[in-house]
């Protein structure tokens, strides 16, 4: 059923409404419940003097981002900025290392007895610490303690692992850093050959290919802090692991637990909050009961242990808010495997499948789904939400450590899905697969996908009238940020992506995968990209901020891109691409680009390796490290110029290395392919 991924390269893949808090948002700091009982008061003195925070937003100061990605929470410190007796490395955005899977690049690594502190910068009583332990020599992960301290005061420590990351090796990964080659078939870049097919056999060190290398977790503080209280996370002299890197602190006010009294509490059918005994039949229990009474069903704060999918349609659950409410499981092996293809199940609200009628009326909130998917096996349905749901809501939840955070196979229509966090997945963050209609994706918070972090796969029946909106991504570790794979009239607006790390771009608009043609409008808008354009392994050249990639169809819709800001570019802003073997079969045409800032280019503005066209309206640029427009068309260099025409239509201003990015001489079709050139670091981004 997930029919998830079959690679990013080689086929297809696998608590209450959120805000942006600010310091003076929260500065007030009204005492909140912190786990059960009274309502404590805030942490009193002593004050500590300490640095001012810095607060950023995907590693930027906030005021570049403005109005743009999801409206959290929580406040961001990367641990770069903080207090340390630790060493920052980076910033690096070669894949396979530390620092390039880190948010901004850079990430602060602790030794034995070293520590990171942040001032809180608002009123908090709840953390979440990225960071990254060594894995066990031979795979699997290992545990090591991290101890917590507020000003100084009372040690409480925990429990960090590298069980959920630490891949190795070529798609679909291995858990084992020893292993032989996966496709020693494949072509790799790291000889320029196929290793089988090459005599002698290359040598290819191991580990091959470490990634996917950071985790998260979350701690209630136990009571209430003020801004400017201090934060200090320590590798313990006493520690297993060999060195310790923290990313960066994620800290919040959480608010008292929810209770709903006027629903089927699964506390009366027969679940352990207590995470002991196994709760899915109680669930079941609660939410039949509740069909037939017309009543809610809500779970109250534990820990339930749930191994197996609940089946949801007709129903509303609700947690009482997802620091609370967690709903967790183990990985079961199935023997024999499922008709769908699944060799494992695990935790995951699904709704029926969309050949059986899918579900209808289904609304989930307010609680955690915590999986225990180690490795990618793409013919799992081991994801958090999955199935078919229309006329439904998702709001509120945080998922992670499952393979897909929500994958939806159509056709279904009208599902809402807001204000959820979705970490540390082995596949994409959600996933539209196949005939959704007139659905949204808004407010939503991803980090740390194994693929991309929000797709629409228009594969056999086209996705149509949908909305990806007001969404943050942050360090995809394989593939794209938002990724819109054919479909009709679908639109990606005011959205944040940051940091991809590898063979992907923050937002690829892709005809591959068996999708179904481009129809109608695509609009891309208002979105804002930093640090993107990644490195393509396969083709061992730099991608663009935004992708356009005609692999299986003539891209020619109507489609437009208007007032994004591609921001911190690696290689180019802008690329427009044909796979080699089919570029004299399929083009990219009309594209239609306005309104566009772009500050900061690795390489070009536009590389454009296809045949077609695309005109620019009112697109700034600056800090550019190439010529404006690298022109290869479709290579073969004829004397009419380049297959790819450009269109100037006005207010195109800025400059790259050979005087205005967009030129007189350059248009319509001037060849200027330069397939390789040389990367030239831009400077951090700045007001415009």
């Amino acid at each position: 059923m997930s029919r998830s991924t079959i690679g990013a390269t080689s086929g297809r893949r696998s608590g209450r409404p959120a805000r942006w808090v600010t310091a003076t948002a929260v500065a007030a700091g009204l005492s909140v419940l912190a786990g059960g009982g009274s309502t404590p008061a805030l942490a009193g003195p002593p004050r500590h003097p300490a640095a001012a925070p810095v607060v950023t937003r995907a590693a930027l100061d906030p005021s570049l981002v403005a109005g743009r990605g999801a409206r959290v929470d929580f406040v961001e410190q990367e641990a770069e900025s903080a207090a340390t007796n630790g060493t920052v490395i980076g910033p690096d955005r070669a894949a396979y290392t530390l620092p390039a899977e880190a948010s901004g690049r850079r990430a602060v690594r602790l030794a034995p007895g070293q520590y990171v502190e942040f001032a809180l910068p608002a009123t908090a009583n709840a953390i979440t610490v990225r960071y990254s332990i060594p894995d066990a020599p031979g795979g699997g992960g290992i545990t090591a303690p991290l101890d917590v301290t507020v000003n100084g005061g009372a040690r409480r420590t925990i429990t960090l692992t590298s069980r959920y990351a630490w891949l190795y090796n070529q798609y679909p990964f291995s858990n084992d850093p020893g292993a032989d080659l996966l496709h020693p078939d494949w072509w790799i870049t790291e000889c320029n050959c196929v290793p089988a097919a090459t005599t002698p056999p290359p040598v290819v060190a191991k580990p091959f290919r470490p990634n996917h290398f950071y985790d998260e977790q979350r701690l209630l503080l136990g009571r209430t802090y003020r801004a400017g209280d201090r934060v200090r996370l320590t590798a313990p002299a006493r520690t297993n692991a060999a060195w310790t890197v923290v990313d960066l602190l994620d800290s919040q006010l959480v608010a008292p637990p929810r209770v709903s009294l006027a629903a089927a509490n699964v506390l009366a059918f027969g679940a352990d909050p207590t995470g002991r005994r196994d709760s899915a039949d109680a669930f079941d229990r609660a939410i039949a009961f509740a069909k037939r009474a017309r009543l809610k069903v809500y779970l109250p704060p534990g820990t339930y242990q749930v191994n197996r999918h609940i089946i949801v349609d007709d129903v509303t659950i609700e947690g009482a808010g997802n620091w609370y409410t967690i709903v967790k499981g183990r990985e079961v092996a199935l023997d024999p495997p499922a008709p769908d293809g699944s060799v494992h199940t695990g935790v995951g609200f699904y709704g029926r499948d969309a050949a059986a009628g899918g579900s209808r009326n289904v609304h989930l909130s307010g609680f955690a789904i915590e999986g225990d998917v180690r490795e990618r096996i793409d013919t799992d349905q081991v994801n958090g939400v999955g199935g078919a749901m229309s006329d439904s809501t998702i709001d509120g939840l945080h998922i992670s450590h499952t393979k897909v955070g929500m994958w939806f196979d159509g056709p279904m229509t009208n599902l809402r899905i807001t204000n959820n966090v979705v970490v540390d997945q082995i596949a994409d963050g959600l996933n539209f697969h196949t005939g959704v209609t007139n659905s949204v994706v808004s407010n939503n918070f991803f980090r740390n996908t194994g693929d991309d972090a929000l797709a629409m796969w228009s594969e056999r029946t086209a996705n149509a009238g949908n909305t990806f909106d007001h969404n943050t991504v942050q360090t995809p570790v394989l593939a794209n940020g938002i990724a819109i794979y054919g479909g009709t009239d679908n639109t990606v607006s005011n959205n944040l992506v940051a940091d991809p790390v590898r063979e992907g771009s923050a937002i690829q608009v892709g005809s591959r995968f068996g999708a179904e043609p481009f129809t109608g409008r695509l609009l891309i808008t208002n979105n804002t990209t930093v640090r993107a354009g990644t490195y393509e392994l396969n083709w061992n050249i730099g991608l663009g901020a935004i992708w356009f990639y005609a692999l299986e169809k003539n891209i020619d819709a109507d489609i437009q891109v208007v007032g994004d800001h591609y921001l911190d570019n690696t290689y180019n802003a802008i690329m427009l691409v044909s796979e080699w073997s089919v570029k004299d079969l399929y083009s990219i045409t009309g594209v239609r680009f306005r309104d566009i800032r772009v500050d900061g280019t690795g390489t070009s503005v536009v590389s454009a390796r296809v045949a077609g066209s695309a005109s620019f309206e009112n697109v700034d640029a600056r800090n550019v490290g190439a010529v404006g427009v690298n022109n290869c068309g479709s290579f073969h260099f004829t004397p009419a110029g380049s297959e790819f025409s450009l269109t100037d239509l006005g207010g195109n201003d800025g400059g790259g290395t050979t005087g205005p990015w967009l030129a007189p001489w350059e248009l319509p079709n001037t060849i200027t392919c330069d397939d390789r050139p040389p990367v030239v670091a831009p400077p951090a981004p700045s007001a415009w």
